[in-house]
């Protein structure tokens, strides 16, 4: 089985470290993985890519057609706006294009291209609750529900060590989250919750603020450390923590590839009761899932005084993400109904 990728792995961005992962299941079943980066291919990964087995082709638009293959075959795209602006050129070539729209609702190219030339062949939502959004919009312009495959977000756990930090009565709790510095991703009521945390001592860490996300928040306490994006390694910022809070000042989360990472260090997770975070924490058991600030920041008090609590929830959370969640065999069992239902439309077509 050949699979085109449109796109690239990197380090910033949920899309670029989903098709990393993604690539790394489809290799270890066999997939014969071709990648077409669409903002030039970075060395390291170029070579983290290489080392897997996989081919990357250096393409331009005008070039697409003498890509070796790709004229008919199946191309995967994680919400990557070239290929948005290239799929009226895919579909010329009789590609079959898997469109893994990672956000709650469709891109403006999206809805061009639909009016034009009808939806794409099949659909990933990464969760029922992003179905449920994307479905209806869909449905104007002729996507059938057998076009839509449910396939969790690919994660893989050994690349994010278990090793909850401990965390001894009287000592400085540590809460805090990691976002791209993107407005909806933080809520101007951050710092009012988080001072609601009846413990003391405390202290806040965060990853991914800048000068946009500080004039949103407001003044930052003095428990607080805030470092820019990428300050440091996203292992290392779990690592320091005994607890993530992520609350949302806007954007919907789908599938939250945050959490799967906090539950993969050993990080217990506390958040909204929205969205998709339901279909991965099972509250009380994975983690907490708060109905208002008051509840978010009682549910991180109790983690702070409860030690026994909080390791029974930061080993839950990882045999789940390991056993279920983000078990390759499930995901794989996915994508393979999902390229075998291509192969039956091409075969019919034929």
């Amino acid at each position: 089985m050949q699979v085109f990728l449109m796109g690239y792995p990197g380090d910033l961005g949920g899309a670029c470290t989903e098709a990393w992962h993604t690539v790394k299941i489809w290799r270890r079943f066999g997939v014969e993985v071709h990648l077409i980066p669409t903002w030039g291919a970075d060395e390291k990964w170029k070579a983290r890519l290489d080392a897997l087995g996989c081919v990357t082709h250096a393409a331009t638009v005008e070039t697409l057609g003498q890509v070796a293959g790709l004229a008919g075959g199946t191309v995967v795209s994680f919400c990557n706006s070239a290929f948005l602006a290239n799929a009226k050129r895919l579909r010329e070539l009789g590609c079959r294009m898997v469109w893994v729209n990672c956000m709650t609702w469709l891109f403006n190219a999206e809805r061009d291209f639909y009016r034009s030339c009808g939806p794409f062949d099949a659909f990933v939502f990464q969760s029922e609750f992003q179905r449920g959004q994307l479905e209806p919009q869909l449905a104007e312009f002729g996507y059938q529900p057998a076009q839509g495959h449910l396939i969790r977000g690919a994660f893989d756990a050994d690349e994010w060590p278990f090793g909850p930090r401990p965390h001894a009565p009287g000592e400085a709790f540590v809460v805090g989250r990691a976002a791209r510095p993107d407005g909806d991703k933080w809520s101007s009521n951050t710092w009012p919750i988080y001072e609601r945390i009846q413990y003391r001592p405390k202290r806040a860490l965060m990853l991914g603020m800048d000068e946009k996300t500080h004039a949103k928040l407001g003044k930052s306490p003095a428990w607080s450390d805030c470092l820019k994006p990428m300050a440091i390694t996203a292992q290392d910022f779990f690592r320091q923590l005994h607890c993530t809070l992520p609350v949302n000042g806007g954007a919907r989360e789908n599938w939250p590839r945050v959490g799967l990472e906090a539950m993969a260090m050993g990080v217990p997770v506390v958040t909204q009761n929205e969205w998709g975070w339901r279909e991965m924490i099972k509250h009380g058991v994975t983690g907490f899932l708060g109905k208002c600030d008051e509840e978010l920041a009682h549910y991180t008090a109790m983690l702070a005084y409860d030690e026994d609590l909080r390791m029974r929830i930061v080993h839950a959370a990882r045999e789940r993400l390991v056993n279920e969640l983000a078990s390759p065999d499930v995901i794989w069992a996915g994508w393979q109904r999902l390229f075998d239902s291509l192969a039956v439309e091409r075969r019919a077509a034929a």
